[in-house]
């Protein structure tokens, strides 16, 4: 057991060769290849003999402290990638296969540039199947490729072990790039390792527990949440890929039902989609009554579609008190806060009163009207963080009943961004004006803390300022989605443009396939909907093609994105 000496405690390396030592056969990954019974199974043993045979190749290769972009499909050889990263300390980029689409591969592109990193990790057959990407890109074609699974025992230099420590660079999480160009958010074992603790803690997660994910590696939650929270805490993870769950849905609860899921998380779209797509006859072989931690991280999340799934799947052992939402970024590593497993009432939701509302202003209120506007809470904050509520414009702390920006300091915000050394100061270096108290995160996100919860409003750069009046762009969103049955849930996006000497109101959405003789009627829809609830009128209502909407890779709405192609008149518009 000495190979597995000479690594600090306070490390992700030491925590998975802990479990080495006490259960090296126990289950620490189930991949579902066919997202079904077709599973590939690898142990803790395993997992560490692939990863220091890896990371010993890789330290031949003089890749210690430096970048490598991590390419894998979703799978085994993905994870045992990553771990082989952290034990050669090579600062891995968790990102995915490049397509033949322009957008996919010009990201790939752009962040290995700004990384300026020297090696791409992948599959044998994933090089060879993308290898005009990767030797016609200039940004690409100097690089070492390194298929990662065509190593044998023996082949490679025997491992030496890195000695990380806290503040050691554990890997590269680029920014999904809602509102601006993705970057690089550094990660340090210490942040990893303190927000997977708080994590733990909220969520009650013991040896026992069983989490079922589908969400993509190179997304902070399927990677953090979905794998490391899994292995650091010594429970086993089943898995699947996104395809797998956006082609079957049902794939999802049935994994859940088949593996005994005791935790599992999903989007606003997934909860939805399991909802809206999976027949009532398909539903009755789930039994989802060992599922006692249901996470929600969409932004924001709905209390519409909380109450759906919580009614939907009420006959097939569902408990409502499971619903957690939660609230993170990964400037802070995941999690900001997280609704605790501990409670004995399900999640909390304010109904507050729309004018005031948008004033910036907190007034609950009993009106059931269009004139009252309901927010979820998005649990408490991890307790070893100092979390508060700031005017961004001054700098100052807000009254418990403002809206203001969320700023967060503690162990799991992150170090800073890659090579951005005025962005770094600009976002982690916050201080209150008052008081010089600091440094914080300024998250970008507007909120409030109620009864210690955090509820979102919505996010800086998107709020719309019209005639005086602050309105949030996912509300907007919401209401149109929900004015006629033509459109598409979840493909919409609000900004404001300058118009006619003043801030107006944009909408562009997407719309069924076969709609098109409808446009007309929709868009008619669409502006007497939120002339109704919003005493505004659009400027402009553009229907687009399906599929065509700028999402950042977790599917959030790129609103910024969505602005520029309206600016430049680049949309793809439905034709009627």
């Amino acid at each position: 057991m000495d190979r597995l000496r000479g690594s600090t405690g306070h490390n992700l390396i030491a925590r998975l060769q802990s479990h080495v030592l006490e259960k090296p056969q126990s289950l620490a990954y189930r991949f579902l290849v066919d997202g079904e019974d077709n599973a590939v199974d690898i142990t803790y043993a395993e997992l560490d003999r692939r990863a220091r045979r890896l990371a010993g190749h890789l330290q031949s290769l003089g890749l210690t402290d430096k970048r490598a972009l991590l390419l894998h499909p979703q799978g085994i050889d993905y994870l045992v990638a990553f771990w082989a990263c952290l034990y050669a300390r090579v600062i891995s980029i968790p990102l995915y296969p490049p397509s033949l689409k322009a957008r996919s591969a010009s990201r790939i592109l752009r962040i290995a540039q700004d990384s300026e990193c020297s090696a791409v990790l992948s599959t044998a057959q994933t090089l060879s199947a993308r290898a005009a990407v990767f030797t016609q890109a200039p940004e690409l074609k100097n690089l070492a490729l390194v298929a990662t699974d065509n190593l044998v025992d023996g082949a490679a230099p025997e491992w030496t072990p890195p000695g990380a420590v806290p503040e050691t660079l554990a890997y590269l999480q680029y920014t999904s790039g809602s509102t601006s160009a993705p970057k690089g958010v550094m990660i340090s074992h210490g942040n990893l390792l303190s927000n997977v603790e708080f994590m733990r803690q909220a969520y009650g997660v013991s040896h026992e527990s069983v989490f079922v994910s589908w969400a993509p590696f190179f997304h902070d939650m399927g990677l953090i949440m979905g794998t490391l929270l899994p292995l650091c805490t010594g429970f086993p993870c089943v898995l699947m890929s996104p395809a797998s769950f956006a082609q079957k849905p049902s794939r999802w609860l049935r994994a859940i039902t088949r593996h005994g899921g005791t935790i599992s998380f999903g989007s606003n779209f997934a909860f939805d989609l399991c909802v809206d797509s999976i027949p009532a006859e398909q539903r009755e072989s789930f039994d989802l009554s060992g599922w006692r931690v249901a996470i929600n991280g969409s932004e924001p999340v709905r209390v519409q579609t909380l109450e759906r799934f919580a009614a939907a799947y009420r006959s097939h052992g569902f408990r409502k008190e499971a619903l957690r939402p939660g609230y993170g970024l990964a400037e802070s590593t995941l999690a900001v806060s997280c609704g605790r497993a501990a409670d004995t009432q399900s999640f909390r939701t304010v109904r507050l009163s729309c004018l005031p509302l948008a004033s910036g202003d907190v007034v609950e209120t009993e009106d059931d009207a269009v004139s009252a506007q309901i927010l979820v809470g998005c649990g408490t904050p991890n307790p070893e963080d100092r979390v508060i509520i700031v005017d961004p414009v001054r700098c100052t702390p807000c009254p418990p009943d403002r809206i203001g920006e969320i700023w967060v300091s503690g162990n799991s915000v992150a170090l800073g961004y890659w090579n951005r050394p005025e962005s770094t100061a600009d976002t982690f270096g916050a201080r209150l004006a008052d008081s010089g108290n600091g440094p914080y995160l300024r998250t970008g996100d507007l909120g409030f803390l109620h009864d210690g919860e955090i509820f979102i409003a919505g996010r800086l750069k998107d709020l719309i300022i019209t005639r005086g009046r602050n309105l949030y762009p996912q509300d907007i969103e919401l209401t149109v989605e929900s004015c006629h049955p033509g459109i598409r849930r979840g493909a919409g996006a609000a900004f404001s443009v300058d118009a006619e000497d003043e801030e107006r109101l944009v909408i562009v959405q997407e719309i069924q396939r076969g709609q098109n003789t409808e446009g007309k009627a929709i868009a008619a829809a669409i502006r007497r909907a939120v002339a109704a609830e919003y005493e505004v009128q659009p400027h402009a209502v553009v229907l687009v093609r399906p599929g065509s909407i700028h999402k950042t890779s977790s599917g959030k709405i790129q609103r910024q994105a969505c602005r520029e192609a309206y600016l430049k008149g680049t949309l793809e518009r439905y034709e009627s």
